[in-house]
């Protein structure tokens, strides 16, 4: 078998690791041997593939991460509007209960709510879902209005 042949069989092995595991850094270990078979089939000693694996596997696995890390962290999905289009939505509160907690009409049905500030307890008036637990909503008061 030629040293091309074993890069490829090498690069398909953990090509199926990582399809076994979700170790998306194993993707980019393949890389680097897709690198090195193709460095044998242009002719490179094994230590020039050695070399050029670990350099392109290696430089892939830290520009992965360092692309990860730039990115900001998903929102969870309580407050992550992209999930939940109730996020956002204005509600009408008229009265509250001695618990903290109102019951307000939204989409057609009532709901269990409860406000994100301790200061806005007790207001009254409009305010905005910021999050949705289960069935209860979490809600802000919206500067400026009664």
């Amino acid at each position: 078998m030629t040293s091309a042949g074993l890069w490829w069989l090498l690069a398909g092995g953990v090509v199926a690791l990582e399809l076994a595991t979700g170790t998306f850094y194993l993707l980019m270990l393949a890389i680097g041997l897709v690198a090195a078979a193709v460095s044998a089939h242009a002719g490179l000693l094994l230590t020039a593939q050695l070399i050029v694996a670990a350099l392109v596997g290696g430089g892939a696995v830290v520009g992965w991460h360092l692309m990860r890390q730039s990115n900001p962290k998903p929102l969870n999905a309580s407050f992550n509007r992209d999930v939940n289009l109730d996020i956002g939505e204005d509600v009408n509160v008229t009265a509250w209960n001695g618990d903290g907690t109102c019951s307000v009409k939204f989409r057609g049905a009532n709901w269990a709510a409860v406000a994100a500030s301790p200061q806005d307890t007790f207001d009254l008036g409009t305010f905005k879902i910021i999050a949705v637990h289960g069935s209860r909503l979490t809600i802000a008061k919206i500067p400026g209005t009664p």
